[in-house]
Protein backbone atom coordinates (compact mmCIF):
# COMPACT_ATOMS: atom_id res chain seq x y z
CA UNK A 1 0.00 0.00 0.00
CA UNK A 2 2.57 2.39 1.11
CA UNK A 3 4.50 1.74 -2.54
CA UNK A 4 1.38 3.45 -4.22
CA UNK A 5 1.47 6.44 -1.69
CA UNK A 6 5.18 7.20 -2.09
CA UNK A 7 5.31 6.67 -5.76
CA UNK A 8 7.93 9.26 -7.37
CA UNK A 9 5.19 10.89 -9.29
CA UNK A 10 3.34 11.72 -6.16
CA UNK A 11 6.62 12.31 -4.33
CA UNK A 12 6.94 15.50 -6.34
CA UNK A 13 3.15 16.33 -6.02
CA UNK A 14 4.43 16.56 -2.28
CA UNK A 15 7.53 18.79 -3.03
CA UNK A 16 5.44 20.60 -4.82
CA UNK A 17 3.01 21.71 -2.42
CA UNK A 18 5.93 21.88 0.15
CA UNK A 19 6.89 24.82 -2.10
CA UNK A 20 4.24 26.84 -1.65
CA UNK A 21 4.77 28.23 1.89
CA UNK A 22 7.71 29.54 0.57
CA UNK A 23 6.38 31.13 -2.72
CA UNK A 24 3.92 33.11 -0.93
CA UNK A 25 6.76 34.22 1.19
CA UNK A 26 8.57 35.18 -1.43
CA UNK A 27 5.94 37.34 -3.24
CA UNK A 28 4.83 38.72 0.56
CA UNK A 29 8.53 39.78 1.24
CA UNK A 30 8.68 41.11 -2.55
CA UNK A 31 11.72 38.65 -3.53
CA UNK A 32 10.14 38.37 -6.96
CA UNK A 33 13.18 36.49 -7.98
CA UNK A 34 12.82 34.25 -5.72
CA UNK A 35 9.07 33.21 -6.56
CA UNK A 36 9.66 33.39 -10.34
CA UNK A 37 12.12 30.30 -9.48
CA UNK A 38 9.80 28.67 -7.21
CA UNK A 39 7.04 28.92 -10.00
CA UNK A 40 9.69 27.90 -12.76
CA UNK A 41 10.56 24.43 -10.05
CA UNK A 42 7.07 23.79 -9.57
CA UNK A 43 6.26 23.76 -12.65
CA UNK A 44 8.71 21.07 -14.05
CA UNK A 45 7.73 19.27 -11.44
CA UNK A 46 4.11 19.57 -12.31
CA UNK A 47 5.27 18.31 -15.85
CA UNK A 48 8.18 15.62 -14.45
CA UNK A 49 5.36 13.95 -12.23
CA UNK A 50 2.65 13.63 -15.12
CA UNK A 51 5.15 12.27 -17.55
CA UNK A 52 6.52 9.87 -14.70
CA UNK A 53 2.90 8.61 -13.75
CA UNK A 54 1.85 7.80 -17.06
CA UNK A 55 5.39 6.53 -18.31
CA UNK A 56 6.45 4.37 -14.88
CA UNK A 57 2.49 3.37 -15.25
CA UNK A 58 2.22 4.66 -11.53
CA UNK A 59 -0.97 6.64 -11.70
CA UNK A 60 -3.20 6.42 -8.17
CA UNK A 61 -6.10 7.62 -7.00
CA UNK A 62 -4.30 9.88 -4.73
CA UNK A 63 -2.13 11.19 -7.21
CA UNK A 64 -5.04 12.08 -9.43
CA UNK A 65 -6.78 14.26 -6.09
CA UNK A 66 -2.97 15.74 -5.06
CA UNK A 67 -2.00 17.25 -8.61
CA UNK A 68 -4.84 18.86 -9.54
CA UNK A 69 -4.84 20.27 -5.68
CA UNK A 70 -1.19 21.25 -6.00
CA UNK A 71 -1.92 23.65 -8.82
CA UNK A 72 -5.11 25.24 -7.60
CA UNK A 73 -3.24 25.75 -4.76
CA UNK A 74 -0.69 27.44 -6.20
CA UNK A 75 -2.62 29.29 -8.37
CA UNK A 76 -5.46 30.44 -5.53
CA UNK A 77 -2.81 31.11 -3.23
CA UNK A 78 -0.90 33.31 -6.03
CA UNK A 79 -3.57 35.41 -7.20
CA UNK A 80 -4.69 35.75 -3.52
CA UNK A 81 -1.32 37.35 -2.55
CA UNK A 82 -0.56 39.10 -5.87
CA UNK A 83 -3.79 40.83 -5.34
CA UNK A 84 -3.10 41.86 -1.04
CA UNK A 85 0.18 43.30 -2.94
CA UNK A 86 -1.54 45.29 -5.24
CA UNK A 87 -0.50 43.88 -8.37
CA UNK A 88 -3.38 41.71 -9.60
CA UNK A 89 -6.58 43.73 -9.52
CA UNK A 90 -9.37 42.45 -7.01
CA UNK A 91 -11.86 41.98 -9.33
CA UNK A 92 -9.62 39.52 -11.71
CA UNK A 93 -9.05 37.37 -7.93
CA UNK A 94 -12.44 37.21 -7.02
CA UNK A 95 -13.28 35.28 -10.16
CA UNK A 96 -10.41 33.22 -10.48
CA UNK A 97 -11.40 32.02 -6.52
CA UNK A 98 -15.11 32.17 -7.26
CA UNK A 99 -14.75 29.39 -10.12
CA UNK A 100 -12.48 27.49 -7.63
CA UNK A 101 -14.75 27.35 -5.12
CA UNK A 102 -17.60 26.48 -7.98
CA UNK A 103 -15.41 23.85 -8.72
CA UNK A 104 -14.63 22.32 -5.57
CA UNK A 105 -18.23 22.72 -4.10
CA UNK A 106 -19.30 20.78 -7.45
CA UNK A 107 -16.67 18.31 -6.80
CA UNK A 108 -18.27 17.73 -3.56
CA UNK A 109 -21.62 17.43 -4.50
CA UNK A 110 -20.32 14.60 -6.70
CA UNK A 111 -18.86 12.80 -4.45
CA UNK A 112 -21.75 13.18 -1.42
CA UNK A 113 -24.50 12.22 -4.04
CA UNK A 114 -23.23 9.67 -6.20
CA UNK A 115 -19.68 8.73 -5.49
CA UNK A 116 -16.33 9.32 -7.23
CA UNK A 117 -16.95 10.37 -10.44
CA UNK A 118 -14.32 11.05 -13.50
CA UNK A 119 -14.44 13.99 -15.23
CA UNK A 120 -11.41 14.71 -17.01
CA UNK A 121 -9.80 18.70 -17.07
CA UNK A 122 -11.50 19.78 -20.38
CA UNK A 123 -9.76 22.04 -23.16
CA UNK A 124 -11.01 25.47 -21.91
CA UNK A 125 -10.10 24.40 -17.90
CA UNK A 126 -6.54 23.56 -19.75
CA UNK A 127 -6.27 26.76 -20.85
CA UNK A 128 -7.36 29.09 -18.24
CA UNK A 129 -4.85 27.36 -16.49
CA UNK A 130 -2.04 27.97 -19.02
CA UNK A 131 -3.63 31.48 -18.32
CA UNK A 132 -3.64 31.82 -14.94
CA UNK A 133 -0.05 30.70 -15.17
CA UNK A 134 1.15 32.81 -17.74
CA UNK A 135 -0.19 36.01 -15.81
CA UNK A 136 1.06 35.01 -12.43
CA UNK A 137 4.95 34.22 -14.24
CA UNK A 138 4.54 37.75 -16.42
CA UNK A 139 3.39 39.86 -12.92
CA UNK A 140 6.71 38.56 -11.41
CA UNK A 141 8.68 38.89 -13.94
CA UNK A 142 7.44 42.70 -14.43
CA UNK A 143 8.24 42.96 -10.62
CA UNK A 144 11.70 42.04 -11.26
CA UNK A 145 12.48 44.08 -14.74
CA UNK A 146 10.27 46.80 -16.33
CA UNK A 147 9.02 46.24 -19.89
CA UNK A 148 6.39 48.55 -21.74
CA UNK A 149 5.53 45.37 -23.48
CA UNK A 150 5.46 42.58 -21.14
CA UNK A 151 3.49 45.26 -19.51
CA UNK A 152 0.54 45.32 -22.35
CA UNK A 153 1.24 41.52 -22.36
CA UNK A 154 -0.57 41.42 -18.95
CA UNK A 155 -2.87 43.31 -19.45
CA UNK A 156 -4.27 41.85 -22.17
CA UNK A 157 -3.58 38.45 -20.40
CA UNK A 158 -5.83 39.64 -17.31
CA UNK A 159 -8.58 39.92 -19.80
CA UNK A 160 -8.05 36.99 -21.32
CA UNK A 161 -8.17 35.00 -18.04
CA UNK A 162 -11.61 36.77 -16.91
CA UNK A 163 -12.99 35.74 -20.04
CA UNK A 164 -11.28 31.94 -19.72
CA UNK A 165 -12.55 31.90 -15.99
CA UNK A 166 -16.10 32.65 -16.85
CA UNK A 167 -16.04 30.34 -19.60
CA UNK A 168 -14.28 27.34 -18.05
CA UNK A 169 -17.00 27.11 -15.17
CA UNK A 170 -19.98 27.78 -17.49
CA UNK A 171 -18.64 24.75 -19.17
CA UNK A 172 -18.07 22.90 -15.85
CA UNK A 173 -21.06 23.84 -14.67
CA UNK A 174 -23.25 22.38 -17.45
CA UNK A 175 -21.28 19.25 -17.88
CA UNK A 176 -21.46 18.13 -14.30
CA UNK A 177 -25.29 18.85 -14.49
CA UNK A 178 -25.64 16.88 -18.09
CA UNK A 179 -23.66 14.01 -16.07
CA UNK A 180 -25.54 13.96 -12.95
CA UNK A 181 -28.96 14.21 -14.94
CA UNK A 182 -27.75 11.06 -17.07
CA UNK A 183 -26.39 9.22 -14.34
CA UNK A 184 -22.94 8.75 -16.06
Amino acid sequence: MTSRILTVPNQLTFLRLAFLPFFIMAIHYERYNWALVILFVAGLSDALDGLLARGLNQKTPLGAYLDPLADKLLLSTSYLELAIHQKIPWWLTILVLGRDVLLLMASAVIIITVGYMSLPPSIWGKLTTLFEITLIFLVLVLQIRESPVLATAKDACMYIVAGLVCISGLHYSIVVSRRLHTGA
